[in-house]
């Protein structure tokens, strides 16, 4: 485990289950489990070693939802014996902690959370900074307000050493503002299920998606 992930697992807002330069690569991509969303995604999936970000009318909107097939994935992935791939999904300032038998019942694997308490913003932009640097995270998910282009730049650069997950969850407000994310998704939760407006996606315009849980 690297130096950096090492002194985050130190800091006191940490806790960890028991148990051990240019955008991505379009072919470098994560399926994400819904059928419409990969057919609109470049690569078909979630880009790896990039930026996203979820855009939230509240949290709670789906967004879980969304990334549970491919966070089991990687858990899985992440649960191998050393040397193939056994690396944390980390989750960074969330608003309410996890419970462990829901994640377990959706296939992602307790033990593999590592979770971190921020409350500061620039706690926050620590935290993700190392934890995408450090290679030592199949995924990052991270809850973030408010963040100046220097700071998501660094986060994006960050991003870009490893084959890692990195998703930035923040406000619906933040959707006008400019950001160097690869791909930004607004959410918006329907009767049926959950809206998604592609804002912004390598090599294609907006576009909005119906239903993406759906058939």
């Amino acid at each position: 485990m690297s130096g950096s992930i090492e002194a985050l697992l130190q800091g006191a807002g940490v806790w960890r289950a028991r148990g051990e330069a240019a955008d991505a690569d379009p072919q470098d991509c994560l399926a994400t489990g819904w059928p419409k969303l990969d057919a609109a995604l470049p690569g078909r999936g979630w880009p790896l070693g990039t930026l996203i970000e979820l855009l939230l009318p509240e949290t709670g909107a789906g967004e879980l939802s969304l990334l549970r097939p491919a966070l089991a994935a990687l858990a899985a992935l992440a649960a191998e014996p050393a040397g193939h791939g056994r690396r944390w999904l980390a989750w960074i300032a969330p608003p309410h902690a996890p419970y462990p038998p829901a994640l377990a019942q959706s296939g992602i694997r307790p033990d593999r959370l590592l979770l971190v308490s921020a409350e500061k913003t620039a706690d926050r932009l620590w935290a993700i900074e190392q934890a995408l640097r450090s290679g030592s995270c199949a995924a990052v998910l991270a809850w973030l307000d408010a963040a100046d282009d220097r700071w998501l730049r660094r986060l994006k650069l960050a991003a870009e050493t490893g084959r890692t997950l990195a998703v930035l969850l923040r406000p619906a407000r933040r959707r006008a503002s400019a950001s160097p994310a690869s791909l930004r998704l607004a959410l918006e939760p329907t009767p049926g299920g959950l809206d998604l407006w592609v804002l912004k996606s390598r090599g294609r315009g907006p576009a909005r998606l119906r239903d993406v849980f759906g058939p």
